[in-house]
């Protein structure tokens, strides 16, 4: 099926665009695909193409690498790269997600939303293995889709989860596509939250007759406006037990709710698959529960990357006593969770890096009055917990900001804390 859009790239002079794990997939692909085909790759770092083979590869680095754009005939982008400052009328633009879409629409369901899409996406490949169905799960859980074409069947369905960054430049939808929410977040990429919702917008915008829109109530009407099929996910009446969820919190009874109409606007019926939520394994670094530790509880929420998760965490579990927020600063408002805190005060609130500045004032606007604490390492806040917490309290790590800062990515940071949280001990 991947001929649909290997005739698009026959005979042009391509260019691809970013060369992480997902420029290196697709240098592969066009490689076997296309073996004569006239390559470029840019990236701002130095390109080591040795093992792929690079026999007349144009290669492009450094600081100028986007200029490169205009050499060519076609690009694929990889989703890291950012053109919010770069003029680009004229130049086709194209990415994996796109091709992929084109092709293999009919049997993907894509996921998106900026929170809860890595969860979702896992949970529905779960219960269609789980049914018996022929499955694969691709995109931004970290499985480039081109890699995973030689294993997809006319029966197979994708389960693609898409990031903004990925929905950027589409202009193929997929037959079910799940939109979760659309909060600010990575406007260090798209400029204004505008760009941002429009391109989570895209997983939708090119919807057929035959194609549903999945999202949740809130979103409605900005589906109104695309007129396309739409489901409001969160006016099902599934019988799901929440309490015998493995995933908490009212979040994540959305995030069921959404995963089991993506399986049934596929053809298959809810009771088929409904029993096999509750065998699911949570994602690391989502609400994780590391243990407790000299007495004191221990929560990895270190996929939080804005404020509406570490409120959504700290409503779910309730009695908060340490939170440590902040990281790399986005822009983002972080009102939101000073209003929370504001009413629903913490022992210790905990803060770092610019966004942790940004935290501390809005927190002054909104006149709290609990404790505040700054550090720089995660060495430092378990030192100030250490020095403060008491049998029976729980220590959160739901940062409502990036890790880029200090971190390579969330994981790690997430690792981090779960490492000195096993090395607890309170000071007496």
């Amino acid at each position: 099926m991947d001929d649909l859009f290997l005739n698009r790239l026959q005979g042009k002079r391509i260019l691809i665009l970013g060369f992480g794990r997902e420029g290196r997939s697709t240098l592969r692909f066009l490689q076997c695909r296309l073996p004569n085909a006239c390559l470029g790759i840019a990236d701002r770092n130095p390109i080591d193409v040795v093992g792929v083979g690079d026999n007349g590869i144009q290669l492009h680095c450094g600081e100028g690498y986007l200029s490169a754009i205009d050499d060519y005939d076609l690009v694929i982008k990889t989703p890291g790269i950012s053109l919010k400052d770069i003029d680009v009328k004229g130049v086709e633009i194209t990415s994996q997600t796109d091709l992929f879409m084109c092709a293999f629409h009919a049997q993907t369901i894509g996921v998106s939303g900026t929170k809860g899409k890595s969860t979702t996406s896992s949970l529905i490949y779960h219960l269609l293995r789980s049914a018996g169905r022929d499955c694969v799960l691709v995109g931004n859980i970290g499985i480039p889709c081109f890699d995973m074409i030689p294993s997809i069947r006319p029966e197979t369905v994708v389960v693609y989860e898409l990031s903004a960054h990925q929905l950027e430049y589409v202009h193929n939808s997929p037959r079910a596509g799940v939109l979760l929410n659309v909060f600010e977040e990575h406007l260090d990429h798209f400029g204004t939250f505008e760009r941002y919702k429009q391109a989570k917008l895209n997983l939708l915008r090119y919807m057929t007759a035959d194609d549903y829109a999945i999202v949740h109530e809130s979103l409605m009407d900005e589906v109104y406006t695309l007129a396309v099929n739409s489901v409001c996910y969160s006016r099902m009446a599934f019988e799901i037990d929440a309490g015998r969820l493995p995933i908490k919190g009212g979040h994540n009874v959305q995030n069921a709710e959404a995963a089991l109409c993506a399986c049934v606007v596929m053809g298959i019926a809810p009771q088929e698959v409904l029993p096999h939520l509750y065998s699911f394994k949570p994602l690391e670094h989502r609400l994780e529960n590391v243990g407790v530790f000299d007495g004191v509880h221990f929560v990895n929420d270190s996929i939080s990357t804005i404020p509406q998760t570490a409120i959504a965490a700290c409503q779910t579990l309730g009695k908060v006593d340490f939170l440590l927020l902040g990281g790399f600063d986005r822009n983002i408002d972080y009102k939101p969770l000073a209003d929370f805190l504001k009413a629903n005060p913490v022992k210790c609130v905990l803060v770092t890096g610019k966004a942790g500045q940004s935290i501390c004032k809005a927190l002054a606007d909104s006149m709290y009055e609990g404790r505040i604490e700054r550090y720089d390492t995660l060495e430092e806040a378990f030192a100030t917990v250490s020095r403060l917490a008491e049998d029976g309290d729980l220590c959160l790590l739901s940062p409502a900001a990036s890790s880029y800062d200090r971190y390579k990515n969330f994981e790690e940071r997430g690792a981090k804390f779960k490492a000195l949280a096993s090395q607890f001990v309170r000071k007496t």
